[in-house]
């Protein structure tokens, strides 16, 4: 008999459970997935503006915003989406006064769609980045 701790499932409500790299090395040495692909949601790690091509990192916070979009744009469309269909952002800084810097970059990616945001200040794993973003997208086609 299924309780509402653990409700009973159909197979039809399984959904596709995929993973995503970044590139980041960390991946590996924590063991976690840059992006979780869970059915129609797609669920991005918190992502640095390292460029995981070069494997170089600016020391600009808005360089750095700009590359993180690029990073989780990069993942976003592997998953089958784009930014534009990011419905929630987090933004992390160490530093509260890097954000108003970075507003116009994060305006011109998430201006029009509006995604629900969250700002936190708190320290990252390596002291050259400024800041780290995570997103929740959501697929329009499974």
């Amino acid at each position: 008999m299924p309780t509402a701790q653990s409700p009973r499932r159909n197979l039809r409500d399984v959904t596709e459970r995929r993973t995503i790299s970044s590139g980041s090395t960390f991946e590996d040495q924590i063991g976690y997935a840059g992006a979780v692909i869970d059915g129609d949601r797609v669920h991005v790690a918190g992502t640095t503006g390292s460029d995981y091509t070069a494997m170089t990192i600016s020391d600009d916070v808005v360089e750095q915003t700009e590359q993180c979009m690029r990073n989780i744009g990069g993942v976003l469309a592997e998953a089958g989406c784009t930014l534009a269909d990011v419905v929630r952002v987090r933004y992390f800084l160490p530093n509260r006064d890097d954000f108003p810097a970075c507003w116009p970059a994060l305006r011109r990616h998430f201006g029009e769609t509006r995604p629900a945001g969250t700002i936190l200040i708190c320290d990252l794993i390596d002291p050259r980045m400024k800041i780290e973003i995570e997103v929740e997208a959501r697929r329009t086609t499974a």
